[in-house]
């Protein structure tokens, strides 16, 4: 484990609290890919690992790579690089929020779909099994959510935070991110979360109710290679 768990928290959820969905070959590992695009990967890659990550993802796949653009093997393409920061709920003022009911399976359907109107990063058929989920339903749709992500030891994530565009401006996101983080405190663990450092607008939210930046980083989207035509080498 690195020196802290929050210096590398997917290496340490999935080689920790989150070992049942870890999916390794050589030096290379993901999480279950229901699951998460989740992908913890040495920072100097081998030819090897390239290989490896292109086994585990499958061909014509985006993944994302720590650190800033790099040299890629032939076939691979970079689509984007941009910043991350790493924000922790110090001063976050937690609290149960009576209108939040907790999502199971049933929800999916609709948790995909508010998610795919929504953006707020990658939500899968199986993301519900990383952790707790709340949301909150108008006239029996769902119109806002939150849950748990990553686990590293005495951390928990919270993400896949999102609104439906027409009930914006209510408090909902806040309110949400408060619930889920109760519950995290509840086990004796603290909440923090990711964001992109071009959603200023959900920084500024986050700072304002009581998260600190701990940290920022790079991430680079990459595509791995076409499939090799049979009979190639």
């Amino acid at each position: 484990m690195s020196a802290h768990p929050l210096d590398d928290p997917v290496r340490n959820s999935l080689e920790g609290p989150l070992s049942r969905f870890a999916v390794r070959r050589g030096r290379i590992m993901r999480a279950d890919p229901a699951v998460s695009p989740f992908l913890v990967h040495p920072d100097v890659l081998e030819p090897k690992d390239w290989d490896d990550i292109a086994a585990l993802f499958g061909p014509r796949t985006v993944v994302g790579l720590n650190g800033p653009e790099r040299a890629l093997p032939e076939g691979w393409s970079h689509l984007e690089t941009f910043g991350l920061v790493q924000l922790v709920g110090t001063h976050l003022e937690t609290r149960p929020f009576a209108e939040a009911v907790e999502l199971t399976t049933a929800d999916v359907p609709e948790m995909l779909d508010l998610v795919g109107r929504t953006e707020p990063g990658p939500f899968l058929p199986r993301t519900i099994e990383l952790g707790t989920y709340l949301g909150v339903r108008r006239d029996g749709a769902l119109i806002a959510m939150a849950g748990e992500r990553m686990h590293p030891p005495g951390w928990t994530e919270i993400s896949a935070v999102c609104t439906d565009p027409a009930f914006r401006g209510q408090g909902l996101a806040t309110d949400l991110v408060r619930a889920v983080g109760h519950g995290i405190r509840a086990r004796g663990e603290e909440p923090f979360l990711h964001a992109s450092d071009a959603n200023v607008r959900a920084i500024e939210l986050y700072l304002s109710i009581g998260f600190e930046l701990r940290r920022t980083s790079r991430l680079t989207l990459v595509r791995t290679p076409a499939p090799k035509p049979e009979g190639s080498v």
